[in-house]
């Protein structure tokens, strides 16, 4: 149970952060929309010092080129910088925002604020507590060497899995997430054959997004991925590929944390038949 409280205090996290979001991005568009022009994430540290600082164009106009770049300095170690300072003080100068009830806007920036920052520390929080829950998983660090591979989805998918033993096959795994094949039949019609989806969404979710990553950052899962959509005879199409790589991921975790194998990116390739193999075949 522990793993599955600090998995949904992290979704319940993420979905925070993500309204929170939404709410300064409309409070900019309303009373700076030049704002974003200057800085294209709210979130950095530059930017949110000057949502502190002086947060309207009236108080970026106010404080001037000197003293913006003169406060970025003093608390950021890689400071933000004139040329920024400049950028904000001019596009303050063309602003469109509406300045009506302004103070009581300000109030209203400096409480999302305020949330962000709070929110951001009880992420940080979860995840040293993930990170000392999952170091106690025998094995857990060879999952951990695959480039692609964080704390994140590791915790994610034991949070959904459990205590992996309990399974006799990797397979076992795959029907518990969905990625189990079915036919689409009745009667005497045979439909296609498609997942089952009959499976826990949250693991389905967890192993499509490492997918997603790996995909990007691992030469080896690309190159699987390249393969599978690419082959002469029956290839798949993105989406295909993706969930067929998920299959694969879960073989991969199953092998190295049941028998304690070290990861080894040949051997997990070896998937695709190269033209030598086919002749020899």
């Amino acid at each position: 149970m522990f793993p599955v409280a600090i998995n949904q205090v992290k979704l319940m996290g993420s979905a925070l952060l993500n309204t929170n979001d939404n709410k300064v991005q409309r409070w900019l568009s309303i009373y700076f929309p030049e704002f974003k022009t200057v800085f294209k994430d709210w979130t950095g540290q530059g930017a949110i010092l000057a949502l502190k600082n002086f947060p309207t164009p009236e108080k970026v106009i106010e404080k001037g080129v000197e003293d913006i770049a003169a406060i970025w300095k003093a608390h950021i170690k890689r400071a933000v910088g004139i040329k920024h300072a400049v950028r904000l003080v001019k596009a303050a100068e063309t602003s469109v925002g509406i300045k009506e009830g302004i103070r009581a806007a300000e109030y209203d920036l400096s409480s999302l604020i305020e949330e962000h920052e709070f929110v951001l520390k009880k992420l940080e929080t979860t995840m040293r507590m993930i990170e000392e829950f999952i170091s106690q998983i025998p094995n857990v660090e060879q999952l951990l060497a695959i480039k692609g591979i964080g704390v994140a989805t590791v915790a994610g998918f034991i949070a959904e899995v459990g205590d992996i033993r309990r399974f006799e096959h990797s397979k076992q795994i795959q029907k518990l997430a969905g990625l189990n094949l079915k036919e689409n039949s009745s009667g005497k019609q045979k439909g296609k054959t498609t997942l089952s989806k009959r499976g826990r969404k949250r693991l389905r979710r967890v192993l499509f997004q490492a997918v997603m990553v790996l995909v990007a950052k691992n030469p080896e899962f690309r190159q699987l991925h390249l393969y599978y959509t690419n082959r002469t005879e029956n290839p798949l199409k993105k989406k295909q590929s993706l969930m067929a790589i998920s299959c694969k991921v879960i073989r991969v975790f199953y092998a190295l944390l049941t028998k304690g194998l070290v990861y080894n990116a040949e051997k997990m390739i070896q998937d695709i038949q190269r033209p030598q193999q086919k002749v020899a075949a």
